[in-house]
C-alpha cells in the first residue's frame, strides 16, 4: 500500500475534532446550594475526558480451551482538572460535597446526603466543532467525587496559577450527537 496524503486528507472530511473545544457543566447536589460555583466551574475546568467504558469478558474453560463470553459493562472514574481562584469557591464546594459523604471528624454521612439521590449529581461535557456548534454531548449520570487532589505550593512557582484534579465515580454515561 503506497502512502497517499490525499487519501489521508479525504478521510478527515471536517479537518478532525479538536480537543480544546469543549465545555464541562457539573451540577452540585441541591443541599450544597452552589449555583455560583457551578457557573464558575464551567470556565475554570481546564481539562476533562470524553468517557470510555469496558466490557470485561467472562472466561470459562472447555476441554482445556479458554472460551470467552461478553460480561458486564464497567466505567472508570472520570477526572477533571480545575484552575483554582483565590476565592476557592469551586474547591470549597467539592470539599463540602465530600465532607457530606463522610465527615473528617465523625466518619459519618451528613443526613442531607443520606440517599444516593441526595448526594449524587449529573455532569455534561459538550464537544464543539470549529464552527462553534455542539457536535457531541456526553452526560455522566449519578456521580459523586471520590478524590480531590492536593494543590502543590512552591516558593519557586512564579507566574503560575494553582490547579487540582477531581475524580468522580458515576453510574453510567449517555451520548448524543454525531455517532449515536
Amino acid at each position: 500500500m503506497a502512502f497517499n496524503v490525499y487519501d489521508f486528507r479525504s478521510s478527515l472530511q471536517f479537518d478532525g475534532a479538536r480537543p480544546n473545544l469543549f465545555e464541562v457543566n457539573i451540577n452540585f447536589p441541591g443541599f450544597l446550594g452552589e449555583d455560583a460555583a457551578r457557573r464558575q466551574l464551567t470556565f475554570l475546568c481546564k481539562s476533562a475526558q470524553l468517557p470510555g467504558s469496558i466490557i470485561s469478558p467472562i472466561q470459562l474453560f472447555y476441554f482445556g480451551r479458554e472460551v470467552k463470553f461478553s460480561g458486564n459493562r464497567t466505567f472508570q472514574d472520570w477526572t477533571v482538572q480545575i484552575i483554582n481562584d483565590e476565592d476557592f469557591r469551586v474547591r470549597n464546594a467539592f470539599e463540602r460535597w465530600m465532607n457530606a459523604l463522610n465527615s473528617h471528624q465523625t466518619n459519618l454521612r451528613n443526613p442531607v446526603a443520606g440517599t444516593p439521590n441526595g448526594y449524587t449529581a449529573d455532569a455534561v461535557v459538550n464537544q464543539y466543532g470549529k464552527s462553534g456548534d455542539i457536535i457531541k454531548t456526553y452526560k455522566f449520570v449519578g456521580m459523586f467525587p471520590v478524590d480531590v487532589t492536593q494543590i502543590d505550593l512552591d516558593w519557586g512557582a512564579n507566574d503560575q496559577i494553582e490547579e487540582y484534579a477531581v475524580s468522580f465515580a458515576y453510574q453510567y454515561w449517555t451520548a448524543a450527537g454525531v455517532t449515536t
